[in-house]
């Protein structure tokens, strides 16, 4: 016997038997009138003209800080993208060597989670604006870097071969051959790293590098609900503005190029976009005036104490298999929680009404909510403790995984979103939640699953936000290490996280790769993944 497609989506849900099991024995009492208090506040957030001035200025920060790191890591992951490209190296030297060195170094920048480059930089060069740009601007520099330049590996090269043999130079050739086909993808790609950039921007104040993380964090620990919500609420409306903007301008720019040639729009469309482009640099250079960001900073460190001698011995005595385990146990759970959630919410809410809207504000939710501040918030009912860290972790992912399994699952049907499948064995009296788990959760089970093992990559890094709940992983060790200036300990706890890091990555890539091999529906359904291959870009 052998497990249906469809219901392969739903598997990962069973790990909330063990957690219903252990949640019990770990729940307390005490902060169940908190908990309250804190849903009451949603419906009524403070509209004091002090509170909102000084949330829209946090926001601003925010956004700001958010802005300028995506930029900076869209220019650095470029031209780091072309440096790294095989083919760019076979058609300038003949060889793709360095192409492979580079590729191994970026992986270190990219295996560190932009917080820990936010708390390394803060304790070394002091609390700045670029400080947390350059966080920003780091990994996503080189997750840019990887995504562009497996795009360039993967395009067809024949274009470009012609126009070698007949005497085109190397560059032009590159330009003329490459940059038509990667340009929507680099875009669609970009539009979803700026959305990452608000949700980093937001995590990182919370840990003090400014914005309105920073008042969210402090209102939630002075139980300043109302307040918490204005903040939270303000957010929100930017959250999704900025989703229906860039979902927007995908849809407009990013189009099949078969349509666009139909049509006649490749020149209007590359204009829009070149006056985009030149339209966000004054933009640009006008935030970082008002934030004044200094790039200098970035060179001139803050005096630090003395470093105590290396202690080996004590760098060997850390509980290093629990810290490991804990941290794998941490990732496994909230990934299988976040990626077997969504569909069975889904499910709940089907036939769709009501239900559907409020799960959909639930997952926007998860998306703008820091885990940091869900973690605290779970401290109200809950022990510290792995669970705690993983169900903090999984709610923040289940809103990413929910939103793009909705988009997915929507792809190609009609106006209530229901593919012809589903249609067809709805009219065959099966019920409504049998039609949506086979008629459509079929055609986008491997590519949500696929999606599904790279958020575990992605969890694998964000374990170490936690880490202040008392999570007992690398994170929560890494932070007490930052916090003394043990910076043997430090550069061991960042080196294993790395390790980990890559080696999940790793796996993730093989069970994408060996999951995409089976999908063998239309490439539509599948693209509406982002970080699949059909939509040729790695996800938010």
């Amino acid at each position: 016997m052998r497990l249906a497609t469809p219901l392969w989506v739903l598997a990962p849900a069973l790990v909330l038997v063990p957690v219903f099991g252990l949640l019990p024995g770990l729940s307390h009492g005490g902060g169940w009138e908190l908990i309250g208090q804190f849903a009451w506040a949603a419906v009524t957030p403070s509209l004091d003209p002090l509170v909102l001035g000084s949330a829209l200025q946090g926001l601003g920060v925010t956004v700001g800080i958010a802005l300028l790191g995506w930029a900076a890591s869209l220019v650095l992951g470029l031209v780091l993208g072309l440096l790294s490209s095989r083919t760019v190296w076979r058609t300038l030297s003949g060889n793709a060597w360095p192409a492979e060195v580079i590729r191994r170094l970026l992986a270190l920048p990219r295996a560190i989670h932009e917080l820990l480059w936010g708390l390394l930089l803060l304790a070394l060069l002091g609390l700045k604006p670029a400080v947390a740009i350059a966080a920003i601007a780091i990994p996503y520099g080189a997750l840019v870097a990887r995504m562009t330049s497996d795009l360039l590996d993967a395009l067809p090269t024949r274009q470009l071969e012609a126009l070698r043999a007949a005497g085109a130079g190397p560059i032009g050739a590159l330009l003329t051959a490459l940059g038509p086909p990667l340009m929507p993808q680099v875009i669609s790609y970009g539009g979803y790293r700026l959305e990452c950039a608000l949700r980093s921007a937001t995590l990182l104040g919370v840990f003090g590098l400014g914005g309105l993380g920073a008042e969210l964090r402090l209102t939630l620990q002075s139980l300043n609900f109302r307040e918490l919500w204005s903040g939270l609420w303000l957010l929100l409306a930017v959250m999704l503005s900025l989703e229906g903007l860039l979902g927007a301008l995908r849809q407009r720019w990013a189009m099949p190029q078969r349509f666009v040639l139909s049509q006649g729009g490749v020149g209007r469309r590359g204009r829009e976009m070149v006056l985009a482009g030149v339209a966000l640099v004054p933009l640009l250079v006008g935030v970082a005036r008002v934030l004044e960001v200094d790039p200098l900073a970035l060179v001139q460190p803050h005096p630090l104490p003395p470093a105590p001698p290396v202690d080996w011995a004590g760098v060997a005595a850390l509980p290093w298999p629990s810290l490991i385990t804990n941290t794998l146990v941490l990732t496994l759970t909230a990934a299988a929680l976040a990626v077997g959630g969504a569909p069975l919410l889904l499910l709940a809410v089907r036939p769709w009404g009501w239900g559907r809207v409020l799960v959909q504000l639930l997952w926007a939710l998860g998306r703008l909510w820091p885990p940091p501040l869900t973690a605290l918030l779970l401290l109200f009912v809950v022990q510290p403790g792995v669970l705690t860290g993983a169900l903090a972790l999984a709610f923040h992912n289940l809103g990413i995984l929910g939103r793009l399994l909705l988009e997915a699952s929507e792809a190609g049907g009609d106006r209530a979103g229901r593919t012809p499948a589903e249609q067809a064995l709805e009219a065959s009296g099966s019920g409504a939640r049998l039609a949506l788990l086979y008629g459509r959760y079929s055609s986008v089970a491997s590519s949500y699953l696929a999606y599904g093992a790279y958020r575990a990559d992605v969890i694998l890094r964000e374990s170490v936000v936690v880490g202040l709940v008392g999570a007992t992983g690398l994170g929560s060790q890494l932070l007490e290490a930052l916090s003394s200036f043990a910076w043997d300990q430090i550069a061991a706890l960042v080196l294993a996280y790395a390790g980990l890091t890559l080696l999940g990555e790793d796996l993730s890539d093989r069970i994408r790769q060996r999951l995409l091999a089976q999908q063998h529906t239309s490439s539509s359904a599948t693209s509406a993944i982002p970080g699949s291959p059909a939509a040729d870009a790695l996800p938010a």
